[in-house]
């Protein structure tokens, strides 16, 4: 199950902007723990899923998964060895703009230990390094 939007209004989309501080979605909303992002940037729809495989795999019946974060700007690509111009390449796939400080997922229903080494596995699936977050401490 690949994470991508059912309709856009504008199928290519630019490049857009990367810097900043997360301003919304920076704070637990659901679970007790989550993983928090430290760096800006990018995150495909396929490592999404991936940590989402390995999440549910390690919760099997007990406890709850929340995804933050959801894949809705396209990427495009041209093919290898193609000369300058002829337009916007072909979408190749969805990504979800990330700012230092955001929320990418949060777990409950499990202990504090159980939670931690559920989020270092997922972690290793992420392209930036993130940060282990609990309802005290931020």
């Amino acid at each position: 199950m690949v994470m991508m939007p059912k309709r856009v209004k504008y199928r290519k989309l630019q490049k857009g902007n990367r810097r900043g501080v997360a301003t919304t979605g920076s704070t637990l909303a659901f679970g007790e723990f989550g993983l928090k992002v430290l760096e800006n940037g990018w995150i495909k729809n396929t490592q999404i899923e991936a940590v989402r495989v390995i999440l549910a795999r390690q919760l099997h019946k007990g406890g709850k998964l929340w995804i933050r974060i959801f894949p809705d700007k396209s990427i495009t690509k041209k093919p290898a060895e193609v000369r300058m111009g002829k337009g916007k390449g072909e979408l190749d796939h969805w990504v979800c703009v990330v700012k230092r400080g955001r929320v990418l997922f949060e777990l409950g229903g499990v202990q504090e230990e159980f939670a931690r080494q559920c989020f270092r596995a997922a972690a290793y699936k992420l392209p930036m390094r993130t940060k282990f977050i609990t309802r005290t401490q931020k």
